[in-house]
């Protein structure tokens, strides 16, 4: 009798989990990607640029695990925000800000030099997010 019950909303705490658990998913395809992208024989484009498309995935994935009741507009003006911002953030040059830009962490997270190509693939990566964010909300409703 499940199809004759109404389309309830789904609680806020499910749609964190869901989107947190997406987000895991992401994170494990762009380090793949990052890490053994070129030893499976991609090209450097798909590497660089598929990572950052991943990454701004994440980040709208992860904007929404921590606002689940945000609409997916909100998501995704939150999430072209923080990308703008990140990539802009590579023009500033303080010691102890490159010093982590260096490592690990800071590469993966903040990136290391400026490009405007790096916007265009969050805006695909962001895209791509609103658009398994549907699928996952059509496998909770149905």
């Amino acid at each position: 009798m499940r199809g004759a019950q109404p389309n309830k909303p789904v609680a806020p705490l499910q749609t964190s989990l869901i989107r947190a658990g997406l987000a895991l998913a992401v994170i494990a395809c762009g380090l793949g990607l990052r890490w053994y992208g070129f030893q499976l024989g991609f090209p450097a484009f798909v590497v660089k640029y598929g990572g950052s498309l991943l990454w701004a995935t994440m980040v709208f994935l992860l904007v929404g695990a921590l606002l689940p009741r945000l609409t997916r507009n909100q998501l995704t003006a939150i999430a072209v925000a923080i990308a703008i911002v990140v990539e802009f953030s590579r023009l500033v040059h303080a010691p102890w800000l490159d010093a982590f830009r260096l490592t690990t962490a800071g590469a993966l997270l903040m990136g290391r030099i400026f490009s405007l190509w790096n916007l265009v693939a969050y805006a695909i990566g962001i895209v791509f997010g609103v658009w398994i964010d549907r699928l996952g909300a059509l496998r909770r409703v149905g």
